[in-house]
């Protein structure tokens, strides 16, 4: 499997495979009769335990909800907010899934330096860190409250 690597450190193999694995198989349960487009995400938190998500639209656009934004919210509503990686998969031949603005900056919510494995259809990834993702951030630590 092709891959590149950069920032965060990478995880051990078999917990990797595990990851990307679960964002396959998430990615099957993906409700997108609009844009066809199903993308499925697995974030893994910093206790070990893995969380899927995947993409759910709606008739009313606005109100869907990407597959990282579904992970993330199933983490935390089980209270976690620690987390190690996430990996998100489509079915782009070309591209790799990429999370869009909006979920960059919900994941920036709980840190810069997580690793994100960005895969392709055919199973190759890249290693990103959110900080790469989504350069000169805001985040909780910019409010002074």
């Amino acid at each position: 499997m092709a891959h590149e690597q950069r920032g965060s450190p990478s995880l051990h193999p078999e917990g990797l495979q595990r990851l990307l694995a679960a964002c396959q198989e998430a990615k099957r349960f993906a409700y997108c009769p609009y844009s066809k487009y199903p993308v499925g995400a697995a974030l893994l938190t910093a206790e070990g335990k893995i969380f899927t998500g995947c993409n759910v639209e709606n008739a009313s656009f606005p109100l869907g909800v990407c597959a990282e934004r579904t992970a993330i919210q199933k983490a935390v509503s089980e209270g976690h907010t620690k987390f190690r990686a996430m990996a998100i998969s489509c079915n782009s031949r070309e591209s790799y899934a990429l999370p869009c603005g909006a979920c960059r900056q919900v994941l920036r919510e709980f840190g810069q330096e997580w690793a994100i494995y960005l895969t392709r259809m055919d199973g190759t990834y890249i290693q990103k860190t959110l900080e790469e993702l989504l350069p000169l951030s805001f985040g909780p630590e910019h409010l002074s409250c």
